[in-house]
């Protein structure tokens, strides 16, 4: 009799350890690896030009340079899905053009933009002019003049030139998560189990692939200032981080981001550059080039780079907000 009691209740255990293995929560498989998709992202457009330079307009070479690294891109990795969000002389909104990314499960997200910087304000005192003024109201006005230095204004060009990369701040990794976790919810959603995104061991989990999608923002960014100041004639001025409200499309991309200030449309040489078939072709050749390294390295588990970044500093003063 107590033989078959030990046996009952070994058989009941067992079946309740079998019941929970069936029960229990998928444990969330990390987000698919690979280059299977690139977003590109043209800057500005339509209503927005963005910076302005001496004859041309921050949209205008945003979407050329774009349509050109596309066109490379097409031909460099002929088994992956290439997506812009813009063709052409439109302006998607911010917020739709990250939602874009994402809908699309994009595996690294590019926005190309140009960099700009305020004319410098002369002032060179040229003598004495009189000036007309009153003392008093009405009909005790008296009417007095007086000699004040007079001043000549002129603008010159800022001299800041060259190319930086941006990425999403390290320190803001929690303002970006929220957007890492939609998606792998929905990447680990089979119809059967759907992750709870209020559990903190998914908040976990989300929050180390957001560092994970940093190292990897920060190893492509890296690699493409290394490919511009080797195979063209722009200035590197390095990575930076950006963390300022309305860099949406750095914040709200649930994959590896970066930003490409291609070069100051303020300055005539990097405008005239940034103008020219020669300068967009290899400005966009350098960019496929660093993504060549970046697949290299990924694919090897390589993710990591020992290179310093430098803060952002407010150089941008006349392209809004990305």
């Amino acid at each position: 009799m107590l033989q078959k009691m030990i046996l009952c209740l070994l058989g009941t255990g067992l079946c309740m350890v079998l019941s929970s293995y069936r029960t229990a929560p998928a444990i969330p498989k990390p987000v698919k690896q690979g280059i299977n998709t690139i977003i590109i992202d043209a800057g500005h457009g339509g209503r927005d030009p963005g910076a302005h330079g001496n004859y041309s307009t921050e949209k205008k070479v945003c979407l050329a340079i774009a349509l050109n690294l596309g066109q490379q891109l097409k031909a460099a990795f002929p088994q992956t899905k290439i997506y812009f969000t813009r063709t052409k002389d439109n302006y998607p909104e911010i917020k739709a053009r990250a939602d874009f990314a994402n809908s699309h499960k994009g595996d690294l997200f590019i926005s190309i933009h140009a960099n700009a910087a305020a004319k410098i304000k002369n002032k060179k005192f040229i003598g004495y002019k009189t000036e007309t003024y009153y003392v008093k109201k009405g009909k005790k006005r008296i009417k007095k003049t007086r000699k004040v230095k007079n001043y000549k204004i002129t603008y010159t060009d800022n001299p800041l030139r060259g190319t930086e990369t941006y990425i999403w701040a390290a320190d803001r990794a929690k303002a970006k998560s929220e957007y890492v976790s939609n998606r792998m919810a929905e990447e680990l959603d089979d119809g059967e189990y759907m992750p709870n995104l209020n559990d903190p061991a998914f908040k976990a989990k989300s929050l180390l692939w957001t560092k994970r999608y940093f190292n990897k923002s920060l190893l492509l960014a890296t690699l493409v200032q290394k490919e511009i100041a080797k195979n063209t004639r722009m200035l590197n001025r390095g990575v930076r981080q950006r963390n300022e409200k309305g860099i949406w499309v750095l914040q709200a991309t649930a994959m590896p981001s970066i930003l490409v200030e291609t070069g100051f449309i303020t300055h005539s040489s990097d405008e005239a550059y940034l103008n020219s078939k020669k300068g967009q072709t290899e400005m966009a050749k350098a960019i496929v080039n660093a993504v060549k390294r970046y697949r290299a390295a990924t694919t090897s588990n390589n993710t990591t780079t020992s290179q310093p970044i430098t803060i952002n500093e407010k150089s941008r003063s006349q392209g809004g907000k990305s």
